[in-house]
This record gives structure tokens, sequence and C-alpha cells, in this order.
């Protein structure tokens, strides 16, 4: 049975996916100060986070159409979906409508569409997952259900260098902005069945990304079978610093360094940090 792997774009797919045949992803729309942003190949960050810097207002993104995920249901036997979660998009709900006017059309099929509960390096994590199970032989359920368990254990975290992003989107007061760039103060943020979280805050971004690894070591079981995926934006040397500790405190699988897509800049910020194990 022939399959394909679909994300949407908050899914910050590397070279190797991107050449992978097998994959497809499904672009988001953002939106700053009324410009209008694909978020495809044709995306460039730096232009991007130009915008939004310059911008008073809180960017925002419009999930897919029904019509773009259906387009991509054809395309194999076995679909499998993987999008931002259902709490920060209705990048899900348009997947899922997308199922259901499919299946109206032309009849039952092997699609599922998993809320990820994450974004970023977690939705990569789940991806290779599926590939993974797919490709050894599993059929379409046993896929769904191992993934499904998957998304169960998976762990999101991230630390933003700038908080113009909480402020602009109403999480958090001018005043109290200000007054966290003045004293450095750096919030450690987590997921938690698919919301962001506050789990801590230090002053430095150093110290906020070695909190953050330390969340995620601890909160993180069999760490020598678990692979580790780390998405930055704007800020590589950054996340090499990552590895190498995350390198000297735990023996994880495997690590993957990846340059954040349209979505997940918005999200996490010039200088943003997402690991998801």
């Amino acid at each position: 049975m022939s399959y394909k792997i679909v994300g949407d774009s908050c899914c910050d797919y590397t070279t190797v996916e991107k050449e992978n045949s097998a994959f497809i992803q499904i672009p988001l729309t953002l939106d700053v100060d009324g410009f209008q942003i694909r978020d495809d190949d044709t995306f460039e960050q730096a232009d991007f986070l130009k915008r939004v810097a310059q911008s008073k207002e809180c960017p925002r993104s419009a999930c897919p159409t029904p019509e773009e995920y259906m387009k991509a249901y054809e395309q194999a036997d076995d679909i499998y979906v993987v999008t931002l979660s259902s709490e920060l998009s209705g990048s899900y709900n348009s997947a899922e409508l997308a199922k259901n006017l499919y299946e109206e059309e032309y009849g039952k099929k092997n699609i599922h569409v998993f809320n990820s509960k994450s974004a970023s390096s977690g939705q990569l994590l789940i991806c290779r997952k599926i590939e993974q199970l797919a490709k050894s032989g599993k059929t379409f359920q046993e896929v769904v259900e191992q993934v499904e368990q998957y998304i169960e254990g998976l762990h999101t975290y991230f630390v933003l260098e700038t908080l113009d992003f909480l402020r602009k989107n109403g999480r958090l007061s001018r005043v109290q902005a200000i007054l966290a760039g003045a004293l450095n103060i750096k919030p450690v943020m987590g997921s938690e069945n698919g919301t962001i979280i506050k789990l801590g805050q230090v002053r430095g971004m150093k110290k906020a990304v070695s909190a953050m690894i330390d969340h995620a070591i601890a909160d993180c079981n069999a760490l020598e079978t678990k692979d580790l995926v780390i998405a930055h934006c704007n800020c590589y040397e950054r996340a090499e610093k990552a590895k190498e500790e995350i390198m000297k405190k735990a023996n994880f699988k495997s690590i993957t360094i990846v340059e954040t897509r349209g979505v997940s800049s918005l999200y996490a910020g010039d200088g943003g940090i997402i690991i998801a194990c």
C-alpha cells in the first residue's frame, strides 16, 4: 500500500523530508499588517522577521483550506496528516473537514488526522515516527494506534528571546514586557495537552536554554531510545550550543537541528528555540 505523510507548514521539515516524495507540506498563510505571506518554499525568514519587528499589531496565521488538504488525500492509499496543535490553530479542524468532504465524495479511505498537541520540532518527530512505522510494514491501523500513543509521550519546550509576540497577542501587558526586558527575564515555556504553559523564568537567554534542557531531560524516560529535535529561529549558533549542552548532560538516540519556517518563526520570534523529545 502506498502512503503519504501530510504536514502543515508549522511542521519544520529538514532537507531529508523535503527531498522524500512520501512527505507533503500544506502551507498556512501569514498576515503582517495586511501583507499576506504564504508559508511555502517562497517564504523568506529575514523579510518576515523585519516586518514583524516593525509591526505594532500581532501577526496572524490562517489555516489551509479543506480543498488544499483534499488534493493531498488523492495521492496515496494511506494518508497520515500531522497538524499544529488544535488549541493553537484551525489547521486540525480544516484537515478533519477535508477528510469528511473527501469521503462523502469518493467513499471511505485510510485517512487519519493527528492532532500533534505540539508544533514545529514536535510535529517533525511525529512525521518521522509515522514514516518509520509505515516503512516497517505496519498496517494503517497499527501505525495510527502507535503514533497516537507516541504523541501522548511527546514533550515540547521553548524559550523566547523577545516577548513582543506575547505582548502583541495580549498574553502579556506592555508594562510587563518592558519590565521583563529591562531585567532580561526569559520565560521557559512548554506544552500541556496542546496548550502553552509557563514552566518558569530566569534571567538571561543562556540560563533559560539550560533550564529548558533540564526540563526536557527530567521529563523524558529512556533517553537512549528517544530522538530530539531543536528548531531555531535565526539563531543557529544558539541551537548548536544547546545541542552540545544536551550531549554533555544526556545520551539521546539522535539530535537534529532545523530552522523554523513561517508559522514557527511567528510563534518563536527572532532568536527563539524550540525543542521536542
